[in-house]
C-alpha cells in the first residue's frame, strides 16, 4: 500500500498536511450518547464527488469511505450496550472508512483495531484517533477481508454497510469464523440499511453462525435526523455455532 508510512504515524500536524494535500477537509463534532467524538470529513464532498464525475476517463472510484453512514450511527449507538470493556476484550472494525464505530468502542475503554482497504480511509481514521487521543486503545491496519489473515482473534467484530457485494460473501463468512474469539461474550455485530437485504451472506454465514437481527430507527435512538429523514437498519447479531 502507497504511503503506509502515514497510517501508523503519530504525528497529527503531518497527517493532516497529508490529507489537506488530497481534499478540503474539516473536523466536524459527532455524538454517540455520553460520547463526543471529532471526526475529519471532506469538507465538500458533493463537489468532490463532481469534480470526479467531470474529470475521470475510467471508472469512478466514489468514495463511499468518507461518508458517516446511518448503518454506522445506529451500530454506534449499539455499542453502547455491550458489557463494560476490560484487558481481555478487543474489538476489530471491518470496513471502517472515517472509525466511528471503532473510535465509539475504544472510547468506552475497548482495545481496537480499526481496518479498510483504502488507504485514505486509514489515513482519516488515523487522524480521528490522535484527534481524539485515543491511541492508546485504537489502531488502524490495512486490511482486505477478501485474502488477508490477522494473527488475533476478536471478542467482538464491527461492521456497518459491509454487505454490499455479494461476491465477497463466502470471504466474509472464512474470515469471521477464522478471527472471532472463541466463548460465549464473543460476537460479529453488522449494521446495514433496512432497504438492503442480504439474504445471500445469512444463507452462507447461517451454517457458521446462529443469528439475530433487529430493526432500528432513528427515532428508536434519539438520534439527531436531517428534515425528513426516516432512516432504518437492522442490526445482526452472529455469534459461532461451535
Amino acid at each position: 500500500m502507497q504511503n503506509s508510512r502515514f497510517l501508523q504515524a503519530n504525528d497529527l500536524d503531518l497527517l493532516l498536511n497529508r490529507a489537506r494535500e488530497r481534499f478540503q477537509v474539516g473536523f466536524e463534532t459527532v455524538r454517540i450518547g455520553d460520547i463526543s467524538l471529532e471526526l475529519l470529513q471532506i469538507a465538500n464532498l458533493d463537489e468532490y464527488i463532481d469534480y470526479l464525475a467531470e474529470t475521470s476517463k475510467e471508472r469512478i472510484d466514489l468514495p463511499f469511505w468518507a461518508k458517516i453512514w446511518p448503518a454506522s450511527i445506529l451500530l454506534s449507538y449499539h455499542l453502547l450496550s455491550l458489557p463494560p470493556a476490560n484487558k481481555h476484550k478487543n474489538v476489530l472494525e471491518l470496513g471502517a472508512g472515517l472509525g466511528l464505530c471503532g473510535l465509539c468502542a475504544a472510547a468506552r475503554g475497548y482495545q481496537v483495531t480499526i481496518t479498510d482497504n483504502h488507504e485514505d480511509a486509514l489515513l482519516f481514521s488515523n487522524i480521528n484517533i490522535l484527534k481524539n487521543n485515543l491511541q492508546d486503545r485504537a489502531r488502524v491496519q490495512a486490511v482486505d477481508f477478501t485474502r488477508d489473515e490477522l494473527s488475533g482473534a476478536f471478542t467482538y467484530i464491527i461492521g456497518a454497510e459491509i454487505l454490499y457485494l455479494d461476491s465477497y460473501y463466502p470471504a466474509l463468512v472464512a474470515f469471521l469464523k477464522n478471527h472471532l474469539a472463541s466463548g460465549s461474550e464473543a460476537e460479529i455485530l453488522l449494521s446495514a440499511s433496512l432497504r438492503r437485504k442480504p439474504s445471500a451472506f445469512f444463507q452462507k454465514a447461517q451454517k457458521e453462525f446462529s443469528i439475530t437481527y433487529k430493526n432500528v430507527s432513528w427515532k428508536e435512538r434519539a438520534v439527531q435526523a436531517a428534515e425528513g429523514e426516516n432512516e432504518q437498519v437492522t442490526i445482526y447479531r452472529l455469534k459461532s455455532r461451535t
